[in-house]
């Protein structure tokens, strides 16, 4: 055989060749992707369901290539199209020659003779004129399409790319179009009904030549009955259901997630990690409150919910049902907006970590200024002193402030860099000490992020017998298809320990909840998160995050143009979405006890620090590193007489008579404040008149705060107002004496305040007492 073959290339050279020209041809006539066409960008869940699509840049509605062609349209398709489409190798001669005969006797194309592979060659072919030539060229490289590819691959491509009408392209989106479902959930009616619309796209616009399209849905029916595909009973059914009358829209149940993906994806039928149940309840969710918040002209609104054991989005919101003019297509949950109080459990857990401040060790809450800065609390009063996790829960801000400043501005803008917040762009020293109070930028994305990466690090602790995974702190996933590394597990923790993790989460349990939820605690059905609340200065942006063992839930509410509105703060208007989206999700169970990250700490039961000899004592637990900090510094011991009433000495009494008695003591500022909102605070006694006095600490400013540039006060009429100074003391009857640069200007006696109206310039504040203490400040008058 092969000797005849050489043979037969010697004798017929030229005849091989062209042989040979006319197979490569033939073999290489087809492209290896028929069709370049731009496609719609389509999002799905993991498992195919639509969230949303954007239109190709052509401007057709044309999906992806779909995976598969569901029975009901293959059935129809194939019996209205090419009955014998599974016994010819891409053209029908018995079909072509009927057509070819009844085109004759017509005098005009009145019937097409195409199979479905056909078909395919003409729609890839842009819609060539339909002359018997290109009839020729259609059969040609139908053949080489068959020899190429699967019957199941030649219905794939007909089915994504025919034309449904108008701007629609492929059964994907036509089924949509006009019922409002996916293809494989059509009907046989809807299904026939569609697959008689490639063959006269003029029939497809809903309410139009409706008497002409029902017969030939009906004719299709008709035959489907004929051939056993269809029972009787299916066929009656079939023909009694309506056409469709109008248009479906497309569901967007994701707009600014599919408009994110479109940047990386477009074209491309991409599945996501939304769950479709979830999406569409925080939608509702949403829109419930922003239909409220509008009345007070707040616009818009963003949802981030994660899963944190997979770091999946489980639901994306970016933005509330507004208009235009409020900027709907803004995608709020990637903007960068002023962080309000979000980052301060990041400083309470950074100090607890570093055996720098205990769970509820007093910090200072009083009027403060550093270097010109001069931070107030919300509600512009102060406590004079608070437990570390009730400032946290408080959010108190002066507490704050005074921390960081004491933890170290540089070294925590350093830390920061772990969680890669894209928005703090610049160095410490651009933010000062506002950086913890919402001076500096983060979006809700970054946020979330971070704190899942807190959730994961205290859950993976306990699931890995005390170790800790490298990566925690990973970027959320959209795409179904990834998978997010956590690393390795390693002994030693990345950044912080669990046991300073769950001291922070049990300190944000305790945060007050909404208006209305003020008796939470007391249901047993109630849930336990953990979650922060956050109002940027001038009320322009309002945040609520929460964590439970499962899920991660963040809330953005304010306008995108950073318009501030009145009541707009984050418990106000975050919060209850926080919570109406929290009991959409599963409940769980709270954070086990980090034991081994974790000791038991002998503590002060009044200041929270650790226990000095003259402390009441309680146990709590506290980070590892918790023994390193300061004993009570509030606690001395008071020398008392019999009555308790006054204090003494040996200059008045016997050593033997004498009791002595531990005493919680405050300094001066911070008593004034703290004994206003706790009754059972007993300040020092007086020391009896025949005893001599020892020093003390008697007294402090509250106006003017040291350092600091008071401006003079200008009245309607514009004249200039006094400036009021004020003082606190120990013992409020003393006679107190004030003097401006050694000047004597006054005396007071019980209310410490003295109006004053120096000149412009610098000035030295003294106040003398008549037990001889003195106090001095330095201040700058401007106007």
């Amino acid at each position: 055989m092969f000797q005849k073959s050489k043979n037969y290339i010697r004798k017929h050279p030229k005849r091989c060749v062209l042989i040979g020209i006319l197979l490569v041809w033939y073999y290489f006539s087809i492209p290896r992707q028929l069709f370049n066409d731009p496609t719609a960008t389509v999002i799905e869940t993991r498992n195919g369901e639509l969230l949303g699509a954007k239109i190709a840049i052509d401007g057709q509605w044309r999906f992806p290539e779909t995976d598969s062609v569901s029975y009901k349209f293959k059935k129809c398709i194939i019996a209205f199209e090419d009955q014998q489409f599974y016994r010819h190798f891409g053209f029908n001669p018995v079909a072509m020659g009927e057509a070819i005969g009844e085109n004759i006797k017509a005098g005009k194309v009145v019937r097409g003779g195409s199979t479905i592979t056909q078909q395919v060659i003409r729609l890839s072919r842009k819609g060539k004129k339909r002359t018997y030539f290109e009839k020729l060229k259609e059969l040609i490289l139908a053949t080489r399409l068959e020899f190429g590819t699967s019957k199941e691959n030649i219905l794939r491509l007909y089915a994504s790319n025919a034309p449904f009408g108008g701007n629609v392209v492929g059964i994907d989106m036509a089924s949509w179009r006009y019922f409002g479902l996916p293809a494989h959930q059509l009907s046989w009616a809807e299904s026939a009904t569609l697959a008689v619309l490639p063959n006269a796209p003029s029939l497809i616009y809903p309410g139009k030549n409706q008497t002409q399209l029902e017969e030939k849905r009906n004719r299709l029916l008709k035959t489907l009955l004929e051939q056993e595909t269809i029972d009787s009973l299916t066929y009656e059914l079939s023909i009694s259901e309506t056409l469709p009358q109008k248009p479906y829209f497309l569901p967007q149940i994701a707009p600014h997630l599919l408009d994110r993906i479109t940047k990386k994806h477009r074209g491309k039928r991409v599945q996501t990690t939304i769950n479709a149940v979830l999406q569409k309840q925080v939608n509702q969710v949403v829109k419930q409150h922003y239909e409220v918040l509008k009345q007070n002209e707040i616009h818009n609104m963003a949802v981030l919910v994660l899963d944190v054991d997979t770091r999946e989005v489980l639901s994306y919101v970016g933005n509330a049902p507004t208009d235009k003019n409020h900027q709907k297509d803004v995608d709020i949950i990637q903007a960068a907006r002023s962080t309000g109080s979000t980052l301060k459990p990041l400083l309470y857990t950074a100090m607890m970590d570093k055996g720098e401040l205990l769970p509820e060790q007093l910090v200072s809450d009083i009027p403060t200024v550093i270097a010109g800065y001069n931070p107030k609390n919300f509600d512009e009063s102060y406590s004079g002193a608070a437990p570390a996790n009730r400032a946290l829960a408080r959010s108190l801000n002066v507490p704050a402030v005074r921390l960081l400043q004491q933890y170290g501005l540089q070294r925590f803008r350093d830390e920061l860099n772990a969680f890669r917040i894209k928005g703090l762009k610049y160095d410490a020293d651009h933010y000062g000490l506002s950086l913890i109070v919402g001076g500096a930028e983060g979006s809700l994305w970054d946020l979330c992020k971070t704190y899942a990466g807190f959730t994961g690090t205290l859950n993976s602790y306990k699931k890995t017998s005390s170790e800790y995974f490298t990566r925690q702190f990973v970027e959320p996933i959209i795409l179904a298809s990834e998978n997010v590394d956590f690393g390795k597990k390693v002994k030693q923790k990345s950044i912080f320990g669990a046991g300073s993790i769950w001291l922070t989460f049990e300190a944000m349990k305790k945060v007050n909840r909404p208006e209305g939820d003020e008796a939470w605690e007391f249901y047993d059905s109630t849930r336990e998160i953990a979650w922060k609340t956050g109002t940027s200065f001038g009320n322009r942006d309002g945040w609520a995050i929460g964590t439970s063992q499962k899920y991660v839930v963040g809330i953005w509410i304010g306008n995108a143009d950073g318009e501030g509105r009145p009541e707009l703060t984050g418990l106000n208007t975050a919060a209850p979405v926080l919570f109406d989206v929290f009991n959409l999700l599963p409940n769980s169970k709270w954070f086990p006890v980090p034991y081994d990250d974790l000791i038991t700490a002998t503590v002060c039961g009044k200041s929270g620090f650790l226990a000095s000899s003259n402390c009441p004592v309680k146990q709590i637990y506290a980070p590892i590193l918790g023994g390193k900090t300061a004993p009570c510094p509030y606690h001395q011991l008071v020398h008392l007489d019999a009555t308790r009433r006054y204090r003494v000495n040996s200059s008045c009494e016997p050593v033997a008579d004498i009791v002595h008695e531990p005493w919680f003591v405050l300094p001066p500022l911070q008593e004034y404040f703290f004994k206003t909102n706790n009754a059972r605070y007993r300040s020092l006694p007086p020391y009896r008149f025949d005893c001599v006095k020892e020093s003390q600490e008697r007294m402090d400013f509250i106006f003017p705060k040291g350092n600091s540039a008071v401006y003079l006060p200008k009245g309607f009429d514009g004249m200039t107002n006094e400036v009021i100074l004020k003082i606190v003391h120990t013992k409020p009857e003393t006679r107190v004496f004030w003097y401006i640069d050694d000047k004597f200007i006054g005396s007071t006696k019980r209310f410490h305040e003295l109006p004053i109206a120096p000149k412009i310039g610098e000035h030295i504040i003294t106040v003398l007492d008549d037990q001889g203490n003195v106090l001095k400040r330095k201040i700058e008058i401007k106007e």
